[in-house]
C-alpha cells in the first residue's frame, strides 16, 4: 500500500465529545501496531516516509497508525481550548487503541512520538495501570524529554496559532520554512510534500473548524490545518507550572520499561544535551542518536533518519 486509509474514532470530552482522524498504513488486521504521534502544530501525514519504510521492512504485515491529534488535520476542533493539553491527547490515544484492538487484536505495540507526541508516549508507557491493549514494547522519542527549555516554549508561543491565509501551497511552504529552520535541510520537493498536508483549501474550513466537502486539490487560497486555539494553553504556561509538569514527566519517564530510542537534533533548542544524557542514565535508559545539522525536530523524511527508527522497531 503506497497511500494510507483514513479512519475516525469517537473520543470523550466534557463538552459532548469529538472525533479524531487517523491514517492507517499496512495490513488492517496485523497484530503488530506502530502508533506514530506528531508534534504540536503538525499532523499525522508527517510520518508518510517512515510508515512506508516500516511497511516495506515488515513485508506488509504491520499496522502503522498516524492520528491527527484533536484540533489538527482532519480531526474535530475542541469547543473549549483549555482541552488542548496532554491529558486529552493521552485519553484520545487510549480510545484509538481500544478501537483498533476491537477491530483486530493488538499483541505487539510500539510507539513513535515527535515533540508533543513524545510526551504523550511517555505518559502512556510510564503509566502501567492504563487500559492499553498491549504494553508499549518499544518507544521512540523524537527530540523531546521530560524537561523543555523556557526559550523553546517562548519560541513556540510566538508563532503557534498566528498563521494566516496563503495564496497557494507554495506560498504556505515558504512561510512554514521560516518557522521550521530546525527541521534541517530538505529538497524543495521534500518540503512541498511536508507542507502539503499542513494546509487545507480556505473554502473547505468553516469557522467552527468543521470541514466542508471540497477537493483537497482545489485551487485558490489555503489556510493552516489546525485550530489557532491550540496555542492558548501554551501561552498560559507559567514557570511554576512548567516546573511542576517537568517533575511529573520525569516520574513517568522513570516508570517506562519499554526499550527506548531517543533521537535528538544536535542543534535542538528544546531537548538539551544535559536532559538527553540524563535520559540515558535513568528510567528507560534510552539509547541516544543525534543528527547533525538538525535542530527541533528531525522530520524522519530522509532514509538516514527513518532507517534508524525502522532498524530499532523491526530487528
Amino acid at each position: 500500500m503506497t497511500e494510507p486509509t483514513l479512519g475516525f474514532v469517537a473520543c470523550a470530552d466534557p463538552d459532548g465529545g469529538h472525533r479524531m482522524a487517523y491514517w492507517q498504513w499496512g495490513k488492517a488486521n496485523a497484530s503488530h501496531v506502530v502508533l506514530c504521534v506528531h508534534g504540536l502544530a503538525r499532523q499525522g501525514r508527517d510520518f508518510d516516509e517512515l510508515a512506508r519504510a516500516l511497511v516495506e521492512r515488515a513485508n506488509g504485515n504491520i499496522r502503522v497508525v498516524c492520528p491527527d491529534v484533536v484540533g489538527r488535520g482532519r480531526s474535530d476542533w475542541l469547543r473549549n481550548p483549555d482541552g488542548y493539553q496532554l491529558p486529552t491527547y493521552a485519553a484520545d490515544m487510549l480510545a484509538l487503541l481500544a478501537n483498533l484492538h476491537a477491530g483486530s487484536a493488538i499483541t505487539e505495540l510500539d510507539y513513535v512520538g515527535t515533540s508533543m507526541g513524545g510526551l504523550v508516549g511517555i505518559a502512556l508507557a510510564g503509566s502501567p495501570k492504563l487500559p492499553i491493549p498491549s504494553p508499549v514494547r518499544r518507544l521512540v522519542l523524537n527530540d523531546v524529554g521530560p524537561e523543555i527549555t523556557q526559550a523553546s516554549v517562548e519560541r513556540i508561543g510566538a508563532y503557534i496559532g498566528k498563521g494566516g491565509k496563503f495564496a497557494s501551497l507554495e506560498a504556505a511552504a515558504d512561510a512554514l520554512l521560516l518557522i521550521s529552520a530546525g527541521f534541517g535541510v530538505h529538497t524543495r520537493e521534500q518540503w512541498l510534500e511536508l507542507s502539503r498536508h499542513m494546509v487545507v483549501p480556505a473554502a473547505s474550513r468553516s469557522e467552527d473548524g468543521s470541514t466542508k466537502v471540497v477537493s483537497a486539490e482545489a485551487e485558490g487560497p489555503v489556510v493552516l490545518h489546525y485550530d489557532p486555539a491550540i496555542g492558548v494553553p501554551i501561552r498560559a504556561v507559567t514557570s511554576e507550572a512548567r516546573a511542576q509538569g517537568e517533575a511529573i514527566m520525569w516520574h513517568l519517564y522513570d516508570a517506562v520499561t519499554a526499550r527506548t530510542l531517543l533521537l535528538r537534533g544536535a542543534q535542538s533548542d528544546l531537548l538539551t544535551p544535559e536532559t538527553a544524557h540524563a535520559m540515558t542514565q535513568r528510567g528507560a535508559r534510552a539509547r541516544l542518536i543525534e543528527f547533525e545539522g538538525v535542530g527541533h525536530a528531525p522530520t524522519l523524511v530522509s532514509p538516514a533518519q527513518h532507517t534508524r527508527v525502522v532498524d530499532f522497531l523491526i530487528a
